[in-house]
């Protein structure tokens, strides 16, 4: 289960990469979309990463409890 649980938390962590690269590149471009959803976007981030971090250490309790 803790390995799978890891696997989980690394999905996780891509998609909060996925995100990050997301709102980066709508800062770049900037426009009427950044300045409408930008606070979102990195709301969204913030979110994701806590659900990743969680799975983390969730993970890392599995495996060292050894199931």
């Amino acid at each position: 289960m803790g390995q799978a649980l890891l696997w989980i938390a690394l999905i996780a962590c891509l998609a909060v990469l996925g995100i990050l690269l997301f709102g980066v590149s709508s800062f770049a471009r900037g426009g009427d979309f950044n300045r409408k959803y930008a606070n979102k976007i990195m709301q969204l981030r913030l979110l994701a990463q806590a659900i990743a971090v969680v799975l983390i250490l969730v993970a890392v309790a599995a495996l060292r409890s050894g199931n």
